[in-house]
């Protein structure tokens, strides 16, 4: 199957000051993220690109809690990853 990778920003924003909405959030995508997910964390947003379903089920959880901790808004963009590795049909 193939990969993914979603970038999310969580608002408000303030540079240098994430407060507790973008700081939890985080780290609770950290530790659910499985082995074959990397996360990268931007001074403008976060991404993690793995597996369709690992990066899929962090979705739910990573809402829950920025919401609970004073999230105004959240955004994700998904972009899937092309597999380079299929050579069906090469000679």
């Amino acid at each position: 199957m193939t990969d993914i990778s979603i970038e999310f920003t969580i608002e408000p924003f303030a540079p240098d000051q994430p407060g507790p909405h973008v700081t939890e959030a985080i780290r609770a995508v950290e530790d659910l993220a499985g082995p074959d997910v990397q996360i990268e964390v931007g001074p403008f947003g976060t991404s993690a690109t793995g597996p369709i379903g690992a990066v899929l089920a962090l979705i739910e959880p990573l809402h829950r809690v920025a919401l609970e901790n004073g999230a105004t808004r959240i955004s994700v963009q998904s972009s899937p990853i092309p597999d380079t590795t299929n050579t069906q049909g090469q000679a």
